[in-house]
């Protein structure tokens, strides 16, 4: 059998769900689901400042270092015309977000949110075709709202059943650069949400529905269980612990299936391999060192140009804001260049 006849045996023998980081992934919303809803039927609340010390936990120091993994990995096997044009873009797209946050921050705050959902729609998706299979997802515009149920749950959900604590660190958010500066729009926040329960509601039915007539069987069955899953877990935990643990626990666990699935059998370019020969260990460590500068470098521009970096508001929640804007910055070309433009093999390759 030739080598293309092999690979592709094996990817069809890896094209499942039993992965035990699946697993993971489900077992945790599952029990944070299970445990939350327990304590409220208990009258049992946690105190907000342990939900924001969760937040941060899960964002800076488990979730942050597997999105720079997400771009080694993606690079290792690039030349490097190509690396040095990705990083290029990767910065103007970067400055790009930034300015439209200093002149209009509630539309860049608006564009933060809707780049949380892209990540957790589109990395979604990106799981289930190389793992259980989107058998089910005949057409792109289903293929879309697919992403856009699972991406949707991420914001859209939290805006429907925490609305106080949504709104409060989006105003906080805004603040970075304009305090006050969401007030106008105030008076439409229950508008706002209703269309959002509305149309997160109709967008989930018509997504288990449809999958169900195009095509069933387990892809289906996996994919109508997880949507359900995440709706459902965005909706009794606190949003601040939701999205704090649902990045480590399930965007970054089931980016590992992924990555495992897939393998290295893809088509590369091993002469400009990163870590392909035998100072794997120390070429790997430089890299991953310099990136991790070069995202400090980012964080601490960002905090010194903004005007109000923790929002004229105490150390927690003004920490909270501020990483929420700055992780959405450096997410926006995560999600643009890395995938989006990067037809060849984006950072959710999927051969």
């Amino acid at each position: 059998m030739s080598a293309i006849g092999l690979r592709s045996v094996r990817r069809r023998f890896l094209h499942s769900d039993a992965h035990p980081s699946l697993a993971l992934s489900r077992l945790s919303l599952l029990a944070l689901l299970v445990a939350f809803a327990g304590a409220s039927a208990a009258g049992i609340a946690v105190p907000f400042e342990a939900q924001m010390v969760v937040y941060l936990v899960g964002m800076v120091a488990l979730n942050l270092p597997h999105g720079g993994y997400e771009h080694f990995e993606n690079l290792r096997q690039r030349r490097p015309s190509f690396r040095w044009r990705y990083v290029a873009a990767y910065l103007a797209l970067i400055a790009g977000f930034v300015a439209l946050l200093l002149a209009a921050p509630v539309a860049g705050v608006a564009l933060a949110i809707g780049v949380a959902m892209a990540k957790g729609g589109l990395g979604g998706l990106s799981v289930l075709d190389a793992t259980s299979g989107t058998d089910h997802l005949q057409t792109r515009p289903q293929r879309l709202l697919a992403a856009g149920v699972r991406g949707g749950a991420v914001m859209l959900v939290p805006l429907v059943f925490h609305p106080g604590t949504f709104r409060t660190f989006s105003a906080l958010m805004v603040g970075l650069v304009e305090p006050g500066g969401l007030a106008p729009y105030a008076e439409h926040f229950g508008t706002t949400r209703a269309l959002a329960a509305g149309g997160y509601g109709l967008a989930l039915a018509a997504h288990v529905g449809l999958g169900y007539v195009r095509g069933g069987g387990r892809s289906w069955l996996v994919d109508a269980g997880e949507s359900l899953l995440l709706a459902s877990y965005f909706a009794v935990v606190p949003v601040l612990v939701a999205v704090g643990l649902y990045f480590p626990f399930w965007y970054s666990a089931r980016q590992v299936a992924r990555t495992v699935t897939v393998g290295d059998d893809d088509v590369g370019d091993p002469e400009w391999d990163l870590v392909g020969d035998s100072r794997v260990a120390l070429r790997a460590w430089g890299v991953l060192v310099v990136g991790a500068f070069a995202t400090f470098a980012v964080l601490a521009a960002v905090y010194w140009l903004v005007p109000n970096p923790l929002g004229n508001s105490g150390l927690l929640p003004g920490a909270v804001a501020f990483w929420s804007v700055f992780i959405s910055v450096v997410a926006l070309p995560h999600v643009v260049i890395g995938s989006l433009l990067d037809t060849e093999r984006g950072i959710w390759y999927v051969p």
